[in-house]
């Protein structure tokens, strides 16, 4: 090969070795680029996912908040209703209690018919008399303060000193009997 082909291989080899040099730069140049997009991409994907997290912890926090608030005012006012009914049994024997007419066959047909009111009202909210004479003891319902000698069977009521109550089921005051002694 001549002086002259080598210098043009020398020039043409420079010159592919340049080429190929801005060429990887250009490609350098653009894969940063790309990444330096996706990587902010990237991130404000990540913000306005933190911010979708505080939103909803907030909008979850609240729902609590209101939730406890509903709970306290059910709470509060819950017996509402019950509490106008025994008001209206209240002044009844309040009314009684002012009589002054001497009249007792009266007064004892108000108050008669103010308990029955007041039964209307126990009923009206499922608050109910646990009154067991003849009935097997039930310790669940019934609370025994003493036996007496009885021809009814061995643990049974033979009488009541004070009624209990339950409400929806549940007692809420055992009935206080006397029970029949075995014999």
């Amino acid at each position: 090969m001549s002086q002259d082909n080598i210098q043009d291989v020398n020039q043409e080899a420079t010159e592919q070795e340049a080429a190929v040099a801005s060429t990887v730069e250009t490609v350098a140049d653009e894969v940063e680029n790309g990444i330096e997009a996706q990587l902010s991409a990237a991130l404000a994907d990540l913000d306005k996912a933190r911010q979708d997290i505080l939103y909803i912890r907030a909008e979850a926090e609240n729902a609590r908040r209101r939730a406890l608030e509903e709970n306290e005012r059910t709470r509060k006012f819950a017996l509402e209703k019950f509490a106008r009914e025994v008001i209206a049994v209240k002044d009844a024997i309040d009314m009684a209690l002012l009589d002054e007419s001497g009249n007792f066959e009266g007064l004892k047909m108000g108050v008669d018919l103010t308990a029955k009111s007041l039964t209307n009202v126990f009923e009206k909210f499922d608050l109910l008399e646990i009154n067991p004479i003849g009935e097997k003891l039930d310790p669940n319902k019934h609370q025994a303060i003493s036996m007496a000698p009885s021809d009814e069977e061995a643990n049974t009521v033979i009488q009541v000193m004070q009624k209990g109550y339950e409400l929806s089921g549940r007692v809420i005051r055992p009935a206080m009997v006397v029970v029949a002694a075995a014999k």
